[in-house]
């Protein structure tokens, strides 16, 4: 949307500064605007009864959380123990070879060729 400087027009007509749109991108702009109007109510409108609360969750935790004591160990019982009994190899990566290094030097000069064409 350019914005037009003043002018005065061959037949001596001030024409004062303005914003011209190109054609149809008015009746699109509305169109958009009336669009996410409408969005934006809607988003607004679902749930809520008059007051302007709407439904609230309710907790089903009761707080303080407390764990039962008579199920717990010694806690010398909570060492980690290994579940196989033979040992598990993992595969080690080869190593990789160099890249090979270009034997060319860029550019090519094809008239060191000898090809005439």
């Amino acid at each position: 949307m350019p914005f037009v400087r003043p002018y005065v027009r061959s037949d001596g007509t001030p024409v004062r500064g303005h914003y011209r749109w190109a054609p149809g991108a008015r009746r699109e702009m509305t169109v958009f605007a009336v669009f996410g109007l409408v969005v934006l109510g809607f988003s607004h409108a679902g749930g809520q009864d008059e007051s302007g609360a709407g439904p609230q969750p309710r907790p089903t935790v009761s707080y303080p959380i407390r764990f039962d004591q008579t199920t717990r160990k010694s806690p010398g019982d909570a060492v980690p123990r290994p579940t196989v009994s033979y040992p598990i190899k993992f595969d080690t990566p080869k190593p990789r070879r160099a890249a090979p290094t270009p034997t060319v030097s860029y550019p090519i000069d094809l008239s060191a060729l000898g090809g005439g064409r």
